[in-house]
């Protein structure tokens, strides 16, 4: 995964070979991956997207503040991302908020604002929310996503877990430790984890092949339309009809 602070990514681009912005290469940032507000259309960088989000939910980011984004680029074209994160500090690297945007395999968004860091842990983001949100087939929409979200310095650790009340369903974790971005480190990840991308959105094919061969209970996309709420990109199945 990429940590790119979302001032830098152009300066990113000219520095290393093989990694772009909105433009062919082997790894691509792409703004339009990320959360898109209807009203600003096209329009705009995914910073100018995301602020705009969080100020909706009362939260100013002032433009002085440093965003860094944990997510996968584009391989070859081609994009899957299940979770992201923006972390967002001001001037003085102090934590303000933070964002999880999660994805599904049908192209939808949602992301989940963590409003402030933790009161005795101020480098600590905490959030249970209900999830209404289709991630799997074999997961409740009315579970509660738990986020703990530390913020990246030299390592990454990241915890979501689902639960049902305090009964915990599914427990995950992202851990690792940050290198620099250079060409010969891109090469060698280019070696060490080939078309990484693909291999996510095959891993998750194959792990709900087994799920299903175990005869674990599942739910359709069209049930519980009611549940998926605030989804960017919503899917035919819950976007309400054309006028």
């Amino acid at each position: 995964m990429l940590a790119l602070d979302l001032d830098e990514i152009d300066e990113a681009a000219r520095r290393v070979r093989g990694f772009a912005r909105n433009r062919r290469a082997i790894y691509e940032f792409r703004d339009r991956d990320h959360l898109t507000l209807p009203e600003l259309g096209e329009s705009g960088s995914v910073r100018e997207h995301v602020t705009a989000w969080i100020a909706k939910h009362g939260i100013h980011i002032p433009t002085s503040a440093r965003i860094t984004l944990v997510t996968l680029p584009r391989v070859l074209g081609y994009i899957f991302n299940p979770v992201s994160f923006y972390f967002c500090e001001d001037a003085e690297g102090s934590p303000l908020c933070a964002v999880v945007q999660v994805g599904n395999t049908f192209r939808e968004m949602k992301p989940y604002l963590l409003p402030h860091p933790e009161q005795d842990h101020p480098e600590r983001f905490r959030l249970v929310t209900p999830k209404h949100f289709y991630v799997s087939p074999f997961s409740a929409l009315d579970l509660c996503f738990d986020f703990k979200l530390k913020v990246p310095n030299d390592r990454l650790e990241i915890h979501i877990d689902e639960k049902a009340g305090d009964r915990r369903i599914l427990v995950s974790a992202l851990t690792g430790h940050r290198v620099p971005l250079t060409t010969a480190r891109l090469a060698w990840l280019t070696v060490k984890y080939p078309l990484i991308t693909v291999k996510v959105i095959l891993l998750i094919h194959w792990h709900a092949l087994l799920l299903w061969a175990r005869r674990l209970p599942w739910r359709h996309k069209t049930a519980d339309v009611e549940m998926q709420r605030d989804v960017f990109n919503p899917h035919a199945s819950i976007a309400p009809p054309r006028s």
